[in-house]
């Protein structure tokens, strides 16, 4: 990776940690527009609109652990989004080079987005909020049920939404920095 998209890389991640760690200390863990980028898909007129994604550690392996363990806790969804809350308000999103850049994402089984992308293997993430925006292009993988992303993933929303539907399809956003914008709005109110 050149060195102009490296520094874009760690930009966005170091942008994304400031984003998540606000939604969980002032909006009570609520998605945030930076939160859910507008997905579209590539050479398309197909638009999608927002959709939330994760940003998880690059060794996510303790962290699937840790929500599967909140989750298993209690039966009280309160409880469950309370310490979900806590745990990633305190340092969780503190020091953004442990985090992967590959977003994931979870969709209801085998709907018309998810297919679209599993053909596509490929879409646009257009990320906005604080001023800030990042356009990328991203390719898309299926997340493996095995996987230490797909259970971090899994357990993580099961803890903000406890009817999480019975299919489910975890995909990975993987973007790619060389072609990826980055643009700052300065205006003033």
């Amino acid at each position: 990776m050149n060195t102009q998209a490296d520094d874009l890389k760690k930009k966005f991640l170091a942008w994304q940690c400031l984003v998540r760690q606000r939604a969980m200390r002032v909006g009570q863990g609520k998605p945030t527009p930076g939160m859910r980028p507008h997905l579209s898909l590539l050479n398309s007129a197909h638009y999608s609109g927002p959709v939330t994604v994760l940003l998880l550690r690059a060794d996510a392996a303790h962290d699937a652990a840790e929500f599967r363990h909140m989750a298993v806790k209690t039966y009280d969804p309160a409880d469950r989004y309370n310490a979900a809350v806590k745990f990633l308000s305190a340092t969780y999103y503190q020091k953004s080079q442990e985090f992967s850049d590959e977003m994931t994402a979870l969709f209801g089984g085998g709907g018309l987005l998810v297919k679209a992308l599993r053909a596509h293997k490929s879409c646009i993430l257009d990320f906005q909020q604080f001023g800030s925006g990042f356009k990328m292009e991203c390719s898309v993988r299926e997340i493996d049920k095995d996987s230490v992303l797909y259970q971090a993933t899994y357990w993580h929303n099961k803890l903000f939404n406890p009817r999480l539907p019975p299919e489910i399809t975890i995909l990975g956003f993987k973007p790619r920095w060389d072609q990826a914008q980055f643009e700052e709005s300065l205006s003033r109110a």
